[in-house]
């Protein structure tokens, strides 16, 4: 295969005399002119060994370089950052978490921009850093094709498959006098065996699942756990595919089109997904120049069954899935049942549909339901609005039985106090625990609650009291919680002006969060209301307080594909 680089972004330093200082480079790292003169392809990994998630990418990444090479293509590897939320969470660290999505994307961007790469293959582990990549590939638009690191293999104590979550809903049950010192550390011990990212449908798998549906990533990538040797099979696959991406000018906003971003957005609520997608179809969406809020999401959601039986609502992880046949299977169940648009094209060339041909959905297994008899009628994810979040919240049900909750507000005006009340058990059963100032803006950062979520749980009152956030909540997190509450605290939304003993009602049946309190006592309070200073006064949290914009629209830090004079890929 050969492709004419008079119209790639290489030409500015791979063609012609003026190219020849940077050409000398090239050859400095053991180029040859045959290489300097085919296309170049970023591979960007989120490699590292901050935790489990990012460890097998570099040897992905390898593969990735060969399939590349085989297809005549000049690889390039790169790394960026990740800050993965499971050693993140419970602490300040945490504030690092939404923002390093925002800053994965921004440093893709600036490396292919600076060395001028014609494609991209992206590979992600950790939770943030798969729409990071999928954000940067609508951004530069060069033909691009994501690949997720995998997920771990499930842990096993006392006969039973456990995951990171079972850890942090350990120290609730620890701190409540219902597990000895002896067990915790037996199953902190065992929780993770391998590499790989979180094994339910937390964030990373959830995301994952969205690469395949939205069409980014080639079908069946999502599934082979992190350890697996066919993961490089596919890693070396997607090198060549990009290739073929590039021959044929097929780009990433050919394929992520509003048809897609509602198949993404339905393969979510279907699994029993991650409440973090309503942040980050959004924040994608923006990068295409596409409107899809948090409203678009939640409606997504209303309509569309719950089906996949995975943890953390379900019982099975993502290994399970794998097993019967993958994220292809759950897609395929959605195509049969109506619930996908088929016709949406994919890194492979063909649609979805075209990639569905031969899957079917196997009878013997129970991870699965048919859409004719699902787990329940809606989305494991719900949206919420009302006079508390005027724009909108996000509630995960899937596995809550009571889908209503109404009860009196106890504020805290951090995690930290939240965290040390649950822990001291000093609060009632039937409260709604408000945690605020944890937004975009007033975190900074938009925290996860998992360890407060988590330790509720341990203590056996997931479905006692209910909590809200204008923060998030992790994928792992159970039980009756809110996040994305909308205006944040911070801007002098209605969240930062309730007092101790309000009525709040949340009623996910009819999406409604709200608080007995009129109009005028509302407005009253907000002239009395004062805005906070947060402790980042400098760095990078204080940068991205500045830029951050709402939730409900992905909580995205620049003006996006709508604004833009040109796009990079045409340069």
């Amino acid at each position: 295969m050969s492709i004419d680089k008079s119209k790639l972004p290489s030409r500015y330093v791979s063609v012609g005399p003026e190219s020849a200082p940077h050409r000398s480079y090239y050859y400095a790292m053991g180029m040859s002119e045959e290489e300097i003169a085919q296309p170049f392809v970023g591979v960007a990994t989120c490699w590292n060994e901050a935790a489990p998630c990012n460890i097998s990418l570099s040897r992905q990444a390898q593969a990735t370089k060969k399939g590349v090479k085989a297809a005549y293509g000049t690889p390039r590897e790169f790394t960026t950052i990740t800050v993965t939320d499971g050693i993140a969470m419970g602490h300040a660290g945490m504030k690092s978490s939404l923002v390093s999505r925002d800053l994965i994307a921004d440093s893709v961007e600036l490396t292919m921009r600076g060395h001028c790469y014609d494609a991209l293959v992206g590979l992600a582990g950790c939770d943030k850093s798969l729409p990071g990549m999928m954000m940067v590939m609508l951004r530069l638009n060069v033909p691009s094709v994501f690949m997720y690191g995998g997920s771990i293999l499930p842990g096993k104590f006392k006969g039973k498959d456990v995951t990171v979550q079972d850890v942090f809903e350990a120290v609730g049950t620890h701190s409540a006098g219902n597990m000895s010192d002896e067990d915790l550390h037996e199953l902190e011990c065992v929780a993770c065996p391998s590499a790989g990212s979180c094994g339910g449908q937390f964030t990373a798998n959830t995301m994952a699942c969205v690469s395949e549906a939205i069409g980014l990533a080639l079908p069946g990538s999502a599934g082979a756990p992190a350890p697996y040797e066919s993961r490089d099979e596919y890693a070396e696959a997607s090198g060549r595919s990009v290739m073929e991406l590039l021959e044929n000018n097929l780009r990433p906003r050919d394929i992520v089109t509003r048809s897609s971003l509602v198949n993404a957005a339905r393969i979510v609520a279907s699994s029993g997904g991650s409440t973090n997608a309503a942040l980050h179809l959004p924040a994608m969406a923006h990068e295409a120049g596409i409107d899809f809020d948090i409203f678009d999401v939640a409606d997504i959601f209303k309509d569309t069954p719950y089906i996949a039986d995975l943890k953390p609502g379900g019982q099975y992880v993502a290994k399970d899935l794998f097993e019967i046949g993958g994220v292809p299977v759950l897609m395929r169940a959605l195509l049969e049942g109506g619930y996908f648009d088929g016709d949406c094209m994919t890194v492979t060339g063909k649609t979805i549909g075209e990639n569905l041909e031969n899957i079917k959905v196997p009878d013997d297994q129970k991870i699965i339901y048919p859409v004719s008899n699902p787990i329940t009628k809606t989305g494991g994810v719900v949206g919420l609005k009302g006079n508390l979040a005027t724009e909108g919240a996000i509630v995960k049900v899937a596995g809550l039985e009571n889908q209503s909750f109404t009860g009196p507000a106890r504020c805290f005006d951090c995690e930290e106090d939240a965290f040390s009340c649950v822990e001291n058990r000093n609060y009632r059963e039937g409260e709604v625990l408000v945690i605020r100032y944890e937004g975009p803006k007033g975190g900074p950062g938009m925290r996860e609650m998992l360890a407060t979520t988590a330790a509720l749980y341990g203590q056996g009152m997931g479905d006692k009291v209910a909590l809200i956030t204008d923060g998030r909540f992790s994928g792992a997190t159970r039980g009756f919680c809110v996040g994305h509450v909308g205006p944040e605290a911070a801007v002098g939304g209605p969240i930062g002006l309730l007092k101790d003993g309000d009525i709040i009602t949340i009623n996910a049946v009819e999406g409604i969060l709200s608080v007995d309190l009129n109009d005028e006592q509302i407005s009253h309070r907000r002239d009395e209301w004062k805005p906070r200073e947060t402790d980042f006064q400098s760095g990078a949290l204080w940068r991205y307080a500045q830029t951050v914009g709402p939730a409900y629209k992905g909580a995205v830090t620049h003006p996006g594909a709508k604004a833009e004079k040109h796009v990079y890929a045409d340069i």
